[in-house]
């Protein structure tokens, strides 16, 4: 059986959408568009170049935010886990993702939530890296695991 992409797909537009309201509103009701093709790119000197994120909204040094990150192909982030939960929808490539139930590979149109403290291990394909929407509900962080 061939697996439809609809409900990931309409889940990430419903979640995009609320936080374009939000956004909207705190904005004084002024739209904002940003291409990822187009986005301001910094490489996170943590990871030594391998991700690079452009910041949409927030802080991700501090608290709730939005981004688009890339992961260099086979990037490997090792097992970690995050304080705060992070969602991602995968624009390109995929997002490579293990847990205790297993892997999963994350691609355009797919959607994954993370809850905060979940021990997992994530990296990029090893021939397209992975272009991603993520935000966040609190800062980003990266808590490798020992």
């Amino acid at each position: 059986m061939k697996k439809s992409p609809t409900m990931p797909v309409v889940a990430a537009l419903l979640l995009v959408t609320t936080l374009a309201i939000a956004r909207a509103q705190k904005d004084g009701g002024k739209a904002t568009y940003i291409q990822a093709s187009k986005a301001e790119f910094k490489e996170n000197a943590r990871d030594g170049g391998a991700v690079s994120t452009a910041v949409l909204y927030g802080d991700p040094e501090n608290g709730q935010h939005g981004t688009f990150t890339k992961f260099k192909p086979g990037y490997d982030a090792g097992m970690h886990y995050h304080t705060s939960e992070t969602r991602i929808v995968v624009i390109k490539g995929a997002y490579l993702y293990k847990d205790e139930d297993g892997e999963k590979r994350v691609g355009p149109g797919d959607y994954l939530m993370v809850p905060g403290g979940h021990k997992h291990w994530s990296g990029g394909d090893k021939t397209e890296g992975a272009l991603f929407y993520q935000e966040g509900t609190g800062k980003f962080d990266l808590i490798p695991v020992k």
